[in-house]
């Protein structure tokens, strides 16, 4: 599998593998996993070239750490990249009070705590590597201060001012100690991760569905500052929540809910152009975001071994350049999209 280097501060940088994988399915979201099969997935995504691995102590409430730490136990550390995530601490708690009821599956009962602050930062960096088992962990992310995580402009204004202050600080030391080669942010939104980005020294965001072949407002002014600054972009969520992989079909999900009547439509249409260049939406979907010059991974996850497989398969397919210049012409993509 391709590898895109990125080093952006002199300290010897990492090297992605465009394919990454994203554990948040591991953690037993939206249905129970078995240990035997999540381990078998881990080990299809290996098979198959992949080599960058994020998870989070948020999903499964600290399942899909616990999950790599076997899977990671006898693999090469130097082999390997590994991300995380900072901004929850887990805490043991009744089983009718734990987080994500009807979210996450079979899970330790913990309920997740916001915390930003510096001792916030090193405890839950402290707690995964413990969960993890390994000696390092190459990335950290601050974890979700965006208002789709808590309910609105001020409450998000509130921890990004809360983690600025004070775990920010944290994360810079340790990178600038070499404990960790990069840090950023795990942001659903991009103006969110845009307002960290001018008011930090941030190597990475992780982007969930947020430059995709159904969306790129990012390109407005988030992803030319990323340029400007030589920062990376690890893009979750390419198929934003399903629907460019499963098409627009009755039920097809779209950030985490039901597709509206409009996502349906313009998803419709360019399903029809990519037909017509004999191309399949979920290939088209998978590639697209790879080709920003700032994306150094792309990690859509995966519960089976199947799906793992499928993903790899899917970035061999050839892909005419005249697919993207139709989708420009109809009104479908940004005119400034990067399609080579």
């Amino acid at each position: 599998m391709k590898t895109r280097h990125f080093d952006r501060i002199g300290n010897g940088g990492i090297d992605f593998t465009e394919l990454g994988f994203g554990t948040a399915p591991l953690g037993n979201l939206y249905r129970a996993v078995s240990d035997e099969d999540a381990n078998a997935t881990l080990e299809a995504a290996w098979k198959v070239g992949c080599r960058y691995y994020d998870t989070a102590p948020l999903y499964g409430l600290g399942l899909s750490e616990t999950r790599l730490n076997p899977f990671l136990r006898w693999k090469k550390r130097d082999d390997y990249v590994l991300s995380s995530k900072v901004g929850r601490i887990m805490r043991a708690c009744p089983p009718e009070q734990r987080t994500g009821i009807g979210k996450f599956f079979d899970t330790p009962s913990r309920r997740e705590v916001y915390d930003y602050s510096y001792d916030g930062v090193m405890r839950s960096f402290e707690a995964s590597l413990e969960r993890l088992g390994v000696d390092r962990i190459d990335i950290l992310f601050v974890h979700d201060v965006d208002i789709f995580t808590h309910g609105s402009k001020e409450a998000s204004d509130q921890r990004i001012e809360e983690f600025m202050r004070s775990g920010y600080y944290g994360l810079l030391s340790l990178r600038d100690q070499g404990v960790i080669k990069a840090f950023g942010g795990g942001i659903n939104e991009w103006p969110v991760a845009q307002t960290l980005a001018e008011r930090g020294d941030f190597d990475l965001f992780l982007l969930a569905g947020r430059y995709t072949l159904l969306e790129q407002e990012a390109l407005q002014s988030f992803l030319p500052l990323c340029q400007k600054r030589g920062i990376g972009i690890v893009l979750g969520g390419p198929y934003n929540s399903g629907i460019l992989a499963s098409g627009p079909k009755p039920g097809a999900f779209y950030n985490y809910s039901e597709a509206p009547q409009d996502i349906l439509e313009r998803v419709t249409r360019i399903e029809a152009v990519c037909k017509r260049h004999g191309v399949r939406l979920i290939e088209a979907a998978l590639q697209f975001p790879l080709l920003h010059p700032s994306v150094v991974s792309v990690i859509p996850g995966g519960q089976r071994p199947s799906e793992v497989e499928s993903n790899r398969s899917l970035l061999d397919a050839k892909l005419p350049k005249a697919l993207w210049a139709d989708l420009k012409q109809g009104g479908l993509m940004r005119a400034d999209a990067p399609t080579s």
